[in-house]
């Protein structure tokens, strides 16, 4: 098994059993992120966009805490509590991650963590 450097930035929820991220061999592991303000522990509710944005930043900090950024990213997962806000996830999307966008999944699933409408997870390369 490979050694495994925990990542400890970002807005874990209280309690929870996991890390933010993992840095193993030259790849950075970031779980999926709600959109809480991590000063705060505010979850944003009521702007899609917003929350969008949100997730993607809190991703950001755990990938710089990690000694990389969004520009790296080579993997994302979106998570979805209705398809529907597809395009507005684009709209958001499109201003992260540089001119060459990482591989995505994106799924639609009954219910997220905090009863939130979006979670982001990503993959990234060390400079």
């Amino acid at each position: 098994m490979s050694d495994k450097t925990p990542v400890n930035a970002g807005a874990p929820v209280p309690g929870s059993p996991y890390t933010p991220g993992i840095i193993t061999g030259n790849l950075v592991f970031v779980s999926g992120q709600v959109p809480m303000k991590p000063d705060t522990k505010e979850v944003i509710r009521d702007d899609f966009e917003a929350a969008v944005r949100q997730c993607l930043e809190n991703v950001e900090r755990i990938l710089v805490a990690a000694g990389t950024n969004l520009t790296h990213a080579v993997k994302v997962v979106v998570f979805l509590a209705d398809m529907d806000n597809f395009s507005r996830l684009n709209a958001v999307y499109n201003n992260y991650f540089g001119d060459v966008k990482p591989a995505r999944s994106c799924i639609q699933v009954a219910r997220l963590p905090l009863d939130v409408d979006v979670e982001i997870e990503a993959i990234a390369v060390l400079p």
